[in-house]
């Protein structure tokens, strides 16, 4: 899917092209966002912003995801859009331009700003595998890699069977936030054959190794990101070469 094996996991209102393009010594991916497509979810985002979270409000999200990709379509890295909505026809467009630039477009059921989820985004979608499924199926027919960021330790979510749907929906990749149950990478790895990205407190070798150890295809990294030559991300880079060459 994409080498070196690590990734850049989006951060709200900061994960912008240049954030990407600053990573791209040591990761093989990252991706940009997250991204409201529809009103309600920009709604939602806004009162965020309320209460000092960052976020991405232009004026037109799909242009600025096709700016953002332009800007690193010489950057040797793979480029990934998260985005957030609670309708189906913006997933679709947004795929439809990430397909054009050879992105990942990612399915956001992760966050958990109670401001999200009330009106249906982020971790939400995992006790709505009907309507994220959907979101998948209508992502994956315009064509580029689907990927649905997830959370562990949601009640209702039972995420090795969310990981089943997300499969026969389309999807590609799911990308895990373990939390404190980094169990669940294997039994996701034992139920499908999608490619796992694994998040949540990679920071060392022993980190990327128990994640690998589970199943993972590759690790991500959330905050240590920002900065992509500070002692966090070297090792984490190290960690993930040097399993790389084990595997080869």
């Amino acid at each position: 899917m994409f080498e070196p094996r690590l990734a850049l996991a989006s951060l709200s209102g900061e994960a912008d092209a240049e954030w990407a393009a600053a990573g791209a010594n040591l990761a093989g991916a990252a991706f940009v966002g997250g991204i409201t497509l529809d009103e309600p979810s920009r709604e939602a985002a806004r009162k965020l912003t309320e209460r000092d979270r960052n976020e991405f409000l232009p004026a037109d999200p799909l242009a600025f995801i096709k700016s953002q990709l332009s800007q690193l379509v010489d950057v040797p890295i793979t480029a990934g859009i998260n985005v957030r909505t609670t309708t189906v026809d913006p997933v679709q467009k947004a795929a439809a331009i990430c397909a054009d630039h050879r992105a990942i477009l990612e399915i956001n059921a992760h966050c958990r700003q109670p401001e999200l989820c009330a009106v249906g985004c982020g971790e939400r979608l995992l006790a709505d595998s009907g309507r994220l499924t959907t979101y998948v199926e209508a992502a994956a027919a315009e064509g580029p890699a689907v990927s649905v960021k997830v959370r562990a330790e949601v009640p209702d979510a039972d995420l090795p069977t969310v990981a089943q749907q997300i499969e026969a929906a389309g999807g590609d990749i799911i990308h895990v936030d373990a939390m404190d149950s980094e169990g669940v990478i294997k039994d996701i790895n034992e139920a499908t054959d999608l490619f796992i990205i694994a998040n949540n407190e990679v920071r060392d070798r022993q980190s990327v190794e128990t994640y690998l150890g589970y199943g993972a295809d590759a690790v991500s990294v959330g905050r240590p990101s920002r900065e992509p030559a500070g002692p966090v991300m070297q090792r984490v880079a190290e960690a993930v070469a040097a399993w790389e060459v084990t595997v080869k």
